[in-house]
């Protein structure tokens, strides 16, 4: 199996999702870490233009290496996460239109063959590139989501 069309409609059109997420909302709010020691709604707009890099990366190993471990991406663990955490939610935003831009360019371009490469998870086992997709693209949306409920909660909050 390939990649599915609504796959590619998500990795065209999920993103979109960032100006209702975002709108009305001010670089101060998106500043605001809840009580709970959580991202900022910046943080999370930042890990998910983080994560659209790594994941490029990971694309191309995919690609160029029979049945490559692909591990788990850990943040925490990233000597580079530090320096892409402190981005203005501009840079960030910025970045991450940039990485989407870049893989939709990539998967449009992977013939039938290249998409039916396989890579191995360790929790979720082998996938194909059509499912390496769905995973980013439902993590993706797990952040999109943390990143309205950040800014909701921000509004809320004393200041």
């Amino acid at each position: 199996m390939g990649i599915s069309a609504s796959t590619r409609t998500r990795l065209a059109t999920q993103l979109d999702a960032l100006a209702v997420i975002l709108d009305g909302g001010n670089a101060g709010l998106a500043e605001i870490r809840p009580a709970d020691g959580g991202w900022s709604a910046k943080e999370n707009v930042a890990h998910l233009a983080r994560h659209a890099h790594v994941f490029l990366e990971r694309l191309e190993r995919l690609l160029r290496e029979e049945r490559p471990n692909l591990g788990t991406y850990h943040p925490e663990q990233d000597p580079e996460w530090p320096s892409w955490r402190s981005l203005s939610l501009d840079e960030a935003l910025r970045r991450l239109r940039s990485a989407r831009a870049r893989l939709i360019a990539r998967v449009d371009t992977l013939s039938d063959e290249q998409a039916r490469r396989v890579g191995i998870h360790p929790v979720l086992g082998e996938m194909n590139v059509g499912r390496w997709l769905e995973f980013f693209l439902l993590h993706e949306a797990h952040h999109l989501y943390f990143t309205m409920r950040r800014l909701g909660q921000a509004r809320q909050s004393p200041r």
